[in-house]
C-alpha cells in the first residue's frame, strides 16, 4: 500500500519532482504546513529558514523546467540535526553559551546533500552536548516521540527521528558515537545508518573545532532503506584536504536476495540484558529468515570478551567526549578516578576514568580495540552480518531529573540503569563497524522496535542492502497513528 505523500521515501519524492507530479516549492510548502500543524506538540524542528528555503525551492523548480541535470534528491525537503554547521544558523549543541553563534559556512555533509539536490529548510533538536538518549536542552526545550508524546524519541538525533516519523521532512541526518543514529531510528520506527568510521567527512560537525574525534561518525536517517544508500552515495568520501591523496571506493553489495546472506543473531548479553519484548521481535525475524533459506546462526560470535569490550568502549567513548568538559569538570573527573577502587566497575567509575584518561592508558586500550577488530574480521570470514538489538527496550518515558548515569528504566520488570545499554552502541561502534537500524516490529503497546544490522568494516552497502530486503519482504516504515 502506497503511503500518503508526506510519508513517502526521499527517493519517491524526488521521482515525483522529476516526473513533474509535484513542484519543489509545492512539496516544501506541504512539509512546512505539517511542521506548523504538528511541531508544536513534538518540538522536533527547532530552527528554520523558510524564506531561504522557498527561494531555493523556486530555483529547483526552474532547474526542472529548463531541463537541467538533477541530483538524485532534487527538490526533497530536508532537515538536519542541530549539531551540523549550516550557514546562517547557530550551532549550539543545546548549550545556551552558543545560542547567538551564527556559523558562516556549511559542513561538508550539508554541502554534499545540497549538491544531491535537497532543499534544506531547518534543524532538529538534540540533547545538551549530544549526550543523552533523550533530546532536550535549555535552548530549544524537549522533543517528544510521535508514537507516544510522553516518551523520548531517542538521542542524540532525537529531533531527526521524530520529524521523519511524523512526516515533517523528507530526509534527515545525524551523528553517532553512542548509538545516536541507531537509537532514534529504533525508538521512532525509521531507518538509519551508522557508517564505517572515517568514510564520511566529519568537517563542520565539531562546534568550532576541526578534528575527527574517536569512534564518532555522521550518517543518514530516513523512512526508507534505499534513501540511506542514495545519501551514502552522496556524502561518502574524504574532505578537500584528504581528497588530494586518497579516494574512497566502498564495495557495492553483491547480494540480491535474503538467502544470499549468512547471518548471526544475538538477542541479549549479560552486560546489557534486553527486554523480552525486543528479543521476541528479533527472534521472529530470525525465524522468518530461516524460512527464507537464509543461513542463520544463534551461536556464532566474534571471539571477544564482551565484558572487556564494554569496559574498553566506555573508557574510550568518554575519553573521546572529554574535550567538551570544562576544566573544573575535568579536575573533578580526575579526582573521582583517583579515589575510586580498581574493583569499582560501575558506569560512573568507568565514565570518570575515561573522562580523565591518560594518553598511555588510551594507547593500551586502543591496542585492545584493534585486537577486537581482528576478531570481528575473522568472524566476517564466515558470516556476512550480525543482527542484534539497538537498545534494551523500546522508547522509554521522559526522565529529565537528576544525573543521567543515575536514571533508570524498566527491563523485564526490573529497574536498571539507563546507561547500561551503552553496550549495544559499542558492540559495533568501538571497532569502527558500519551498522544499519531497521524497523521490524512493535511492542504490545504499539511502540516501534528495530534491529541493528552490523557488517564488516567498509561493508556499509551490505548492511543497507539487507535493510532494503527487510523493508521489501518483512516490514517497512509505518506512520504513527496520530500523524498519518
Amino acid at each position: 500500500m502506497s503511503l500518503a505523500l508526506p510519508f513517502q521515501t526521499a527517493k519517491q519524492l524526488a521521482a515525483a519532482v522529476r516526473k513533474k507530479k509535484i513542484g519543489c516549492l509545492e512539496l516544501l510548502d506541504l512539509y512546512l504546513k505539517r511542521v506548523e500543524a504538528y511541531n508544536p506538540e513534538l518540538n522536533a524542528v527547532i530552527a528554520t529558514d523558510i524564506e531561504g528555503a522557498r527561494k531555493r525551492a523556486k530555483a529547483a523548480d526552474k532547474a526542472v523546467k529548463v531541463g537541467k541535470k538533477l541530483g538524485p534528491l532534487h527538490g526533497v525537503p530536508m532537515t538536519i540535526k542541530e549539531s551540523f554547521d549550516v550557514a546562517g544558523y547557530p550551532t549550539t549543541w543545546g548549550d545556551p553559551a552558543f545560542k547567538e553563534a551564527i556559523v558562516k559556512t556549511d559542513s561538508v555533509f550539508v554541502r554534499r546533500m545540497r549538491k544531491a539536490g535537497v532543499t534544506l529548510f531547518g534543524k532538529t533538536n538534540v540533547p545538551l552536548n549530544l549526550a543523552d538518549w533523550q533530546s532536550y536542552n535549555e535552548v530549544y526545550g524537549s522533543t517528544n516521540n510521535p508514537w507516544d508524546l510522553g516518551r523520548t524519541p531517542g538521542g542524540s538525533s532525537g529531533g531527526s527521528g521524530a520529524a521523519l516519523a511524523a512526516g515533517l521532512t523528507g530526509i534527515d541526518a545525524g551523528s553517532d558515537i553512542g548509538s545516536s543514529i541507531r537509537n532514534p531510528a529504533h525508538y521512532c520506527g525509521i531507518f538509519g545508518h551508522k557508517p564505517t568510521y572515517g568514510v564520511v567527512s566529519y568537517k563542520g560537525h565539531t562546534r568550532g573545532g576541526f578534528g575527527l574525534g574517536d569512534i564518532t561518525v555522521v550518517g543518514p536517517l530516513a523512512r526508507g532503506a534505499e534513501d540511506l544508500e542514495i545519501a551514502m552515495d552522496a556524502i561518502a568520501g574524504p574532505d578537500e584536504i584528504d581528497g588530494r591523496g586518497w579516494k574512497l571506493r566502498l564495495p557495492r553489495s553483491e547480494k540480491k536476495k535474503l538467502r544470499d546472506f549468512k547471518v548471526a543473531v544475538l538477542l541479549t548479553d549479560p552486560n546489557a540484558e534486553v527486554d523480552h519484548s525486543v528479543q521476541a521481535e528479533i527472534q521472529k525475524l530470525a525465524d522468518f529468515l530461516a524460512k527464507k533459506k537464509v543461513k542463520v546462526s544463534d551461536k556464532a560470535r566474534p571471539a571477544i570478551d564482551t565484558a572487556e569490550m564494554n569496559d574498553v568502549f566506555i573508557r574510550l567513548l568518554r575519553a573521546a567526549t572529554s574535550t567538551r568538559m570544562t576544566d573544573a569538570v575535568y579536575e573533578q573527573a580526575l579526582a573521582d578516578a583517583k579515589s575510586l577502587p580498581a574493583s569499582d566497575m560501575s558506569y560512573f567509575a568507568q565514565m570518570q576514568r575515561g573522562n580523565s584518561l591518560a594518553h598511555r592508558t588510551w594507547l593500551q586500550l586502543n591496542e585492545k580495540r584493534h585486537r577486537m577488530r581482528l576478531a570481528w574480521d575473522a568472524f566476517f570470514e564466515d558470516y556476512d552480518l550480525m543482527l542484534c538489538p539497538v537498545a534494551v527496550t523500546a522508547a522509554f518515558p521522559h526522565d529529565q531529573k537528576g544525573l543521567r548515569h543515575l536514571r533508570t528504566i524498566v527491563v523485564n520488570n526490573k529497574k536498571v540503569l539507563v546507561v547500561d545499554q551503552i553496550f549495544w552502541a559499542g558492540y559495533a561502534g568501538l571497532t569502527y563497524l558500519p551498522a544499519s537500524a531497521a524497523p521490524i516490529g512493535q511492542t504490545a503497546a504499539g511502540l516501534p522496535i528495530g534491529v541493528q544490522i552490523i557488517g564488516p568494516q567498509y561493508g556499509d552497502y551490505d548492511c543497507i542492502q539487507f535493510a532494503k530486503l527487510l523493508e521489501k519482504e518483512y516490514r517497512s516504515f509505518e506512520p504513527p497513528p496520530a500523524y498519518g
